[in-house]
């Protein structure tokens, strides 16, 4: 396998990597993820095949850059868009419209690849092994929508929120790719009308008589995914 000169200066394979990954995103769009080969995204992005093998050693591999570099790009924007606020409803709608509009450009090569990212077999899953990196990364979102916020929940619900947070933004997501609205008008209404509702069931938790069944779901909810969420299954 032939590799990048080494004397390459770290910004240009930078760029060579950011160039293969935006190619093969393209070519997953136009031409599905399966028909898509690691030979036609080196010829369409100019490098050879060693060189795009050098960068990422499968398609599997493009997919996760994807997934990072989504979440970085979600943890850029969403600085400022939470800034000057301590309200937890105003963070999180910030937040979940800040993921639309970052992938307003990737509405088309969701749809197409979403049978393969709902595969729970699929190392493409967002609930893999393999995405979680990129989870962990989102996670840390909402834990900094959390800890800035000024709500008030009992420390064992303030531990796993972040990660019944990702969840919702997942639930945002599946509901987002299936949406054909202009613009994807409905899924910003979803995220508007759904906040209001989430922080409310979150405040409630403060209160004593709630208590024994937040144990009970958060039980629940660990019981169910073994501990996944954290990639620890």
């Amino acid at each position: 396998m032939s590799e990048p000169d080494p004397d390459e200066p770290a910004t240009r394979g930078g760029q060579t990597r950011a160039v293969i990954l935006d190619t093969a995103l393209r070519l997953f769009e136009e031409q599905g993820y399966e028909r898509t080969t690691m030979r036609a995204i080196a010829a369409e992005a100019g490098v050879s095949v060693g060189n795009a093998y050098y960068y990422f050693d499968s398609k599997e591999q493009l997919i996760q850059a994807f997934y990072d570099l989504n979440g970085e790009r979600q943890v850029v924007a969403s600085g400022p868009a939470m800034e000057g606020s301590r309200d937890l409803a105003v963070r999180l709608r910030s937040v979940l419209r800040t993921w639309v509009e970052i992938n307003a450009g990737n509405h088309e090569f969701a749809g197409s690849f979403f049978k393969h990212a709902a595969d729970p077999r699929s190392p493409l899953s967002p609930f893999s092994r393999e995405s979680v990196p990129a989870r962990e990364a989102v996670t840390e979102i909402f834990r900094s929508v959390v800890a800035g916020s000024d709500v008030k929940v009992p420390p064992v619900l303030r531990a796993e929120l972040p990660n019944l947070l990702w969840l919702y933004q997942m639930g945002i997501v599946l509901f987002w790719v299936h949406d054909r609205s202009p613009g994807t008008a409905k899924t910003y209404e979803l995220i508007d009308r759904t906040v209001p509702l989430v922080v409310r069931a979150i405040g409630l938790a403060r209160f004593r008589v709630m208590r024994g069944l937040l144990d009970d779901t958060l039980e629940l909810i660990a019981s169910l995914s073994g501990n996944s969420l954290t990639g620890r299954a």
